[in-house]
C-alpha cells in the first residue's frame, strides 16, 4: 500500500463488512464465536440520533474496508471524568504494516478531542506482542490488570 491512509466513520452500508472483520478479530483473539445477528444489534447503537458507540473504518488502496476501531464513552470514578474507551482495534492481516493502525488510532484521538475527552483507554491480550509493540511505539502507557467477565 502506497496511498495515504483513509479513516472514516462507519456508515450503515458498511455493516456487512464490519461484521466480517469482527468475526476475523474474534478468531484472531481466540475468543468464542458470538451469536448471529451482530449487524442488527450494532445498527441502532451506531446510527442513532445520539449514538452510544462509534466505529471508525480504515480503507485499503482500492477503497475496501480493511480495519476498524470501535469506541464508547466510559466514566472513571477515580478521576470523576469521562474518557473514550477503544474496545476494539483490528486490521486484516494483509493491511498491517502500512500505517493504517496509526491512522485509526489518530482518528480515535481526534474523536476523543471532538467529544471533549482527555484520554483514550484500551486493552490487548498479553500474548499479542505485535499490538503491544505498536502501542508502545505510539507512546501509550500500560498497566497490568486482569479483565473479568461475569454473566448475570
Amino acid at each position: 500500500m502506497t496511498h495515504a491512509p483513509v479513516v472514516r466513520p462507519a456508515r450503515p452500508e458498511d455493516l456487512p463488512r464490519l461484521v466480517e472483520l469482527v468475526h476475523e478479530h474474534i478468531a484472531f483473539e481466540r475468543a468464542a464465536p458470538r451469536p448471529d445477528g451482530l449487524a442488527d444489534r450494532l445498527a441502532p447503537l451506531l446510527f442513532a440520533d445520539s449514538p452510544r458507540l462509534w466505529v471508525l473504518l480504515a480503507e485499503g488502496p482500492r477503497g475496501a474496508v480493511v480495519g476498524y476501531a470501535a469506541c464508547s464513552e466510559e466514566f472513571s470514578f477515580w478521576d470523576a471524568a469521562p474518557y473514550l474507551h477503544m474496545d476494539c482495534l483490528y486490521l486484516a492481516e494483509e493491511a498491517r504494516g502500512h500505517g493504517l493502525g496509526a491512522a485509526l488510532t489518530a482518528g480515535v484521538a481526534d474523536l476523543a478531542r471532538e467529544r471533549g475527552l482527555a484520554r483514550v483507554e484500551w486493552q490487548t491480550p498479553d500474548w499479542n506482542e505485535g499490538a503491544i509493540a505498536f502501542y508502545d511505539r505510539l507512546g501509550a502507557d500500560s498497566r497490568p490488570k486482569r479483565r473479568y467477565s461475569w454473566p448475570v
